[in-house]
């Protein structure tokens, strides 16, 4: 048993799996997932902002607004991102 007292096998197949493989698992899992959302909001929002008409194509004028958008998007979601991590790790340095 491990530390919260049940087995837990993988895949059936018996083998025990420990606590740090699970949360790398949930980590990754997050991770994904958090980069769906980032992708299908960025898509949403440069939608609304790009296409006028929907239709069978784009034109010039969309492709080059929603490139835009979405280097947009992205770069401030880096800047957000650099942000947060930094004074994450200031805050972890004052306890």
């Amino acid at each position: 048993m491990d530390r919260f007292g049940s087995d837990l096998s993988a895949g059936g197949s018996g083998c025990k799996v420990d606590a740090s493989t699970i949360m790398k698992q949930v980590k990754v899992q997050i991770v994904a997932a958090n980069a769906q959302e980032l992708l299908q909001r960025m898509t949403d929002k440069c939608f609304k902002k790009c296409i006028g008409k929907p239709g069978s194509s784009l034109d010039n004028s969309e492709q080059k607004c929603i490139v835009m958008c979405m280097d947009r998007y992205m770069d401030a979601w880096n800047t957000v991102s650099q942000t947060y991590n930094s004074r994450l790790q200031r805050e972890r340095g004052r306890m």
